[in-house]
């Protein structure tokens, strides 16, 4: 049942489009590190080319994805058809963390619509595209996008954002630095 490709071709770019979610996963190098699984949406995924995406990160109550990513560059996005048709997509890659620092930011962040919160994109080459049936999968009615993450990031103003990153996004379940504490320590 499932199918690989080298890119990402323009069905799969129509796919893709169409998922109001997505899921984001990586791993510590380390047999006893967490493996990371999170759910992503607001329109923040984007294609750059047939074999590189990006997506926008907002800040969370961690930062698995870019301590993982700095150790060892691992990660797998998964798209699900929650409406018919059932389908699977997962994008196999390498990817790494863009901060507001970064050279890349200006032309990467002007892809995107602005989020508040928003802490950093995490940009991937992908190696192995593969789609798989996704019967399993139940169907959900896609009601619309929260708002919750907006609203508070909007509460806590930049300040309070850039404060929540130092206690919350610095270091990873797992004693893993990211990227954001490497920039604060470089200051």
């Amino acid at each position: 049942m499932a199918k690989v490709f080298d890119s990402i071709t323009e069905e799969l770019q129509k796919f893709i489009a169409n998922q109001q979610m997505f899921f984001v996963g990586t791993a510590p190098l380390s047999h006893t590190g967490h493996v990371n699984l999170s759910p992503k949406g607001l329109e923040s995924f984007r294609i750059l080319s047939q074999n590189r995406v990006a997506y926008l990160d907002v800040t969370g109550s961690g930062n698995e994805t870019s301590a993982h990513l700095l150790e060892n560059g691992r990660i797998t996005f998964m798209f699900c058809a929650f409406q018919e048709p059932p389908s699977i997509l997962r994008l196999y890659g390498q990817g790494k963390t863009i901060l507001p620092t970064s050279p890349e930011w200006d032309f990467l962040y002007s892809l995107f619509s602005p989020i508040p919160g928003t802490r950093q994109i995490i940009v991937a080459d992908i190696e192995r595209v593969q789609t798989s049936c996704g019967l399993a999968v139940p169907l959900y009615e896609y009601q619309g996008q929260r708002e919750s993450l907006v609203n508070w990031a909007n509460k806590k103003g930049e300040q309070g954002i850039k404060e929540y990153h130092q206690q919350k996004n610095f270091v990873s379940i797992d004693g893993l630095l990211t990227p954001l504490s490497q920039v604060h320590n470089q200051k």
